[in-house]
């Protein structure tokens, strides 16, 4: 009976003066994401919102937003980050931009209210990313389709967006609905895309020779508590056909160098033939 009611004791204690709720998250990223922490509050519900890294303050903001810090700012001195820090002024978010390997560790999220006072974990891991993964190479002939593949299990909350020389060709949201078509986004490849909404993935049919370029894609990989951005390239070089007809530029320039021809010759006929007809006859007297 005794230790039940010091038990009673303690909780009416806690809950009296605030407990801390603590709880964790596990964060797998590869170097070069972006990758935001999540409050999940707004920063007019409490007074502070905290964070620290391996015990360090990296990021402060208050609720009424009349003190906000990141990184240096926080610490003199302290330069981890160097401007890869971003603090979201309506929730408190933290956003680690560029990230790499040195940046995995413990995040501290420390949200201070009036009368208590929250904590969570975010254990971020840092792994490596080889330049084969994140830029690929594509080269195919002129008229062949080449596909283009995120490489990742794409989940239904997860938005996908690509860009052909940073212009907007199409995109995925969670909602299906929201598919961009390439006519809506770019008349360049009219009819020639397909977007596979179950993995992301991009075709280019019927290609020519203006699709070389650039082809980039921007994932973004959402969760309750956070969420990663991440980016993947792709160089495509579309190449003409080997023993193919010549391109357009090269016939209508044999065309004009045939005419050119043709008119000289012409010209000449013509001339020889006035020589002639005008040619005045010898007179047989002269002789």
């Amino acid at each position: 009976m005794t230790l039940f009611f010091n038990v009673i004791v303690v909780v009416l204690y806690l809950l009296g003066h605030g407990a801390s709720d603590v709880g964790s998250d596990e964060v797998s990223v590869k170097e070069g994401d972006s990758v935001t922490l999540h409050t999940g509050v707004q920063t007019k519900q409490q007074e502070d919102i905290k964070w620290y890294f391996n015990s360090i303050r990296i990021a402060q903001i208050s609720g009424d937003l009349s003190f906000i810090c990141t990184d240096v700012q926080c610490n003199e001195g302290t330069e981890r980050f160097r401007d890869r820090l971003k603090l979201d002024h309506q929730t408190g978010s933290l956003t680690i931009m560029n990230i790499i390997d040195t940046d995995s560790g413990g995040y501290k999220l420390k949200i201070i209210f009036s009368s208590s006072d929250s904590e969570k974990i975010f254990s971020v891991s840092v792994s490596g990313v080889s330049a084969a993964e994140r830029d690929e190479v594509k080269t195919v002939e002129e008229g062949e389709s080449v596909t283009l593949d995120p490489g990742v299990i794409k989940s239904p909350n997860d938005e996908m967006t690509w860009y052909f020389n940073d212009i907007l060709i199409t995109e995925i949201t969670g909602d299906q609905s929201k598919i961009c078509t390439d006519v809506q986004c770019d008349e360049r490849f009219r009819d020639r895309l397909k977007l596979d909404h179950q993995t992301g993935s991009l075709t280019i049919m019927n290609t020519r020779n203006t699709d070389s370029g650039e082809y980039k894609l921007k994932i973004i990989i959402n969760n309750s508590s956070f969420s990663i951005t991440r980016l993947k390239r792709f160089s495509v070089t579309v190449t003409a056909v080997p023993g193919s007809d010549l391109s357009s530029g090269a016939v209508a320039g044999i065309i004009v160098a045939v005419l050119l021809v043709f008119a000289t010759s012409a010209a000449a006929v013509v001339y020889c033939r006035r020589r002639i007809h005008t040619e005045v006859p010898q007179n047989e007297d002269n002789l």
